[in-house]
């Protein structure tokens, strides 16, 4: 942010940069997602950070608008490669070794370290600027960032999905009667839109997701929030860097509470109009702790539908769901741009709130929360109240006929 400012850049500039770096990822989510269907989900993500470096390069070489979009354009395909990738790799990995169950924690607090590497940077960042200027920051986030390649190639080297069967008897089979273990894209494309649509509940844990993570790039105008508090230049930093502590935290408690997902969301969102309606430097713990509540939300909401889908087109759901995510965030970019030149950060950020309280009640089981106990869906579809019943009854007959005998 501090680069584009010293660049020139006025606040309409620094929005459009961002709603490039959405429009990029969305454009590429779901072919990103239909390819970590068909090949190596290892090799994506060994990939992805080369092109976050390439942006970094850019920035450090030539400031100024053109490359600062061409740079988020080479970022938001990063993202795109990632977003998809690597939480189907960790979900399937973690079925395959019979742990499903820790995804949430795993994931939770992968962004928990995400956030706290985001802190060490944030805190380092004003001495290497001091010593060696924007030139040694540059570099230093690229070299950062080239660490991510053999972090990437580390992860399990999982083999793509089979093909579906109904695919398979939609194209035939090989010469041996046998399907091809390598599905084709509209194959993985149809399976993966088919569950959105069929799968119980999958479409609404997919605008969550969406609404969720999307409005939540309104963090990337925490240093104007900031400065609009009375902070000066030395302590905006200091106060980006309390939001980004709440992050890391609500990150390391996911999968703690979750029964309490739509009170706790509800809450999120008062804190955060509460907190940037006050205009004081104070009130920016609220806001720190309503993007804390948004982490932890996250992972829950990324949780249950990772439990709705199966492995044939799981990176592409979840790219649709990483669409929609781009998309609510390109939104949120326009809205701020084109508030901003009337209405301070403050309402701003209050009136986004609002997005948060609706996911809230969207959140909450219809019918209640006994309804929910009764109807709640296993991993292979079936109702838990429904099996029981079934086994019930099973052994009243099974003691039947032995009574007879």
């Amino acid at each position: 942010m501090l680069l584009f400012v010293r660049a020139g850049l006025s606040g309409v500039q620094i929005s459009s940069l961002f709603a490039i770096w959405s429009i990029s990822s969305a454009v590429l989510e779901l072919p990103t997602g239909l390819w970590a269907d068909r090949v190596s989900r290892r090799r994506l993500l060994a990939l992805a950070p080369v092109l976050t470096a390439a942006c970094f390069a850019l920035w450090t070489v030539v400031p100024c608008y053109p490359a600062f979009a061409v740079g988020f354009v080479l970022w938001g395909a990063g993202d795109a490669l990632r977003s998809g990738c690597v939480q189907a790799l960790v979900y399937t990995e973690l079925t395959r070794i019979g742990s499903p169950g820790a995804y949430r924690r795993l994931i939770g607090r992968s962004e928990a370290v995400s956030g706290a590497a985001v802190m060490t940077a944030t805190a380092l960042a004003g001495p290497v600027l001091a010593v060696g200027g924007y030139r040694a920051v540059g570099a230093a986030s690229v070299a950062v960032a080239l660490l991510g390649v053999p972090i990437g190639w580390s992860f399990p080297a999982s083999a793509p999905p089979p093909e579906p069967a109904s695919a398979a008897a939609g194209r035939g089979t090989g010469p041996a009667g046998q399907a091809s273990p390598r599905p084709s894209y509209p194959a993985v494309l149809r399976v993966g839109l088919g569950q959105v649509r069929h799968t119980p509940r999958a479409g609404r844990a997919v605008l969550l997701v969406a609404v969720i993570t999307g409005v939540g790039a309104l963090e990337e105008y925490v240093p104007l929030l900031a400065r609009s508090t009375g902070l000066g230049p030395t302590a905006v930093p200091l106060s980006v860097l309390v939001v980004t502590a709440g992050l890391t935290v609500g990150g390391w408690l996911a999968g703690r509470g979750d029964r309490w997902a739509a009170p706790v969301l509800a809450a999120g969102a008062g804190c955060l109009a509460v907190g940037a309606a006050s205009g004081r430097p104070a009130g920016l713990a609220l806001v720190a702790v309503a993007f804390g509540i948004f982490q932890w939300a996250i992972a829950g909401a990324d949780t249950r539908l990772q439990e709705l889908i199966t492995d044939e087109a799981r990176a592409t759901v979840t790219s649709v769901a990483g669409l929609g995510r781009e998309g609510v965030a390109t939104l949120t970019f326009a809205g701020y741009a084109t508030a901003a030149p009337w209405v301070a950060p403050g309402s701003i950020f209050a009136g986004a709130a609002v997005a948060y309280l609706l996911a809230a009640l969207a959140m909450r089981p219809p019918g209640g929360r006994h309804r929910s106990r009764r109807t709640h869906h296993t991993q292979d579809g079936r109702g838990s109240y429904g099996g029981t019943r079934k086994r019930r009854v099973r052994t009243r007959r099974r003691r039947s006929r032995g009574s007879g005998r």
